[in-house]
């Protein structure tokens, strides 16, 4: 097999969360923390041993030169983030409930995301990888959409496989009918694909979870389809079989990230599995790990800063109790 010189690269959003904290004066009081869904996957990836790397536009600003430090302290590799002066970084302000559940506002007209130009992205360097990443954010509009598919059509022809989380963000678009048409065009490119309850809907017609996944496994040649179910955990499709498992039963704080950590660990297993066959263990022993790094995530504030070790991932798979 073709050594590679990344396990897994991604490209896509780079942006600041700003969540939400109490204040004991009058006055709006928030924490900026590195985020954006495809830095996330990346990050838990980096946590874990892999190899990866980062094709993005930031602003030639604080907030930009944040995101590179940040990422490039836990391992991934930033030489493909271009800094823009003529458009700034991308900003999420994150309200959250007493549950830790989430609300997001953008600020991302004219910033320096949208406007990641093909010519800007060096190919050979993201397509020598075994997994290219991406969501649907940088579908929302042009050039960043013309950008992203190009990436992931060269990638697949140099023999990479291709993992694709859409991340839906509504409010990102202008018409949802556009939203879903993209998305199914992103699946059908994918070996990978991470849904949330929620998309899936979106996306598929059925009576039940089951009737909707096998409706997009026979329109498509994805290996693994796996759709979140928050705080019950997951289920994956592997060759017209399902698999459950359930998340752990820890004190929720804050679900930023939680769900790109699922998917950071998911690649990272598939990785060391190195093998298109699996068998039922194996699969359940992925779901496993992806729930305990989905559910400990949200245990702490934050999306990067909060994701956990590979030991404290053993620890709660072997010591802590299952949501049922």
């Amino acid at each position: 097999m073709e050594t590679k010189k990344y396990d897994i690269t991604a490209i896509g959003e780079c942006l600041i969360d700003f969540t939400s904290r109490d204040s004991k004066t009058k006055t709006l009081l928030y924490e900026g923390n590195a985020g954006g869904a495809p830095a996330n996957v990346l990050a838990c990836a980096s946590k874990m041993g892999d190899h990866t790397a980062l094709f993005s536009k930031v602003g030639q600003d604080r907030f930009g030169d944040f995101l590179e430090e940040t990422l490039s302290s836990i391992g991934i590799d930033t030489s493909g983030m271009i800094k823009s002066k003529d458009y700034p970084t991308t900003l999420a302000f994150v309200s959250l409930d007493r549950t830790g559940n989430r609300s997001f506002r953008f600020y991302r007209k004219g910033t320096a995301d949208i406007h990641l130009t093909a010519n800007e992205v060096n190919m050979e360097k993201l397509t020598d990888t075994r997994i290219v990443h991406f969501g649907s954010v940088s579908m929302t509009t042009e050039p960043s959409r013309s950008t992203t598919f190009t990436a992931i059509q060269r990638a697949k022809a140099a023999g990479a496989k291709i993992s694709f989380d859409p991340n839906l963000r509504q409010m990102m678009w202008d018409n949802l009918q556009d939203a879903k048409e993209q998305i199914l065009r992103g699946i059908a490119f994918s070996d990978y694909v991470k849904l949330s309850e929620e998309e899936l809907i979106f996306l598929t017609d059925g009576n039940n979870l089951e009737q909707r996944m096998l409706s997009l496994l026979h329109d498509n040649k994805m290996s693994f389809l796996i759709v979140t179910l928050g705080s019950q955990g997951c289920l994956c499709l592997y060759k017209e079989n399902f698999y459950r498992s359930y998340a752990y039963n820890v004190p929720c704080v804050d679900t930023t990230g939680a769900g790109d950590a699922f998917w950071g660990m998911a690649l990272h297993k598939i990785l060391k599995h190195n093998s298109d066959e699996w068998k039922q263990d194996e699969i359940l022993n992925l779901l496993r790990f992806a729930n305990a790094a989905g559910s400990l995530t949200t245990v702490r504030k934050g999306a990067i800063s909060a994701i956990p070790t590979m030991e404290e991932v053993v620890e709660c798979v072997n010591h802590t109790s299952l949501c049922s």
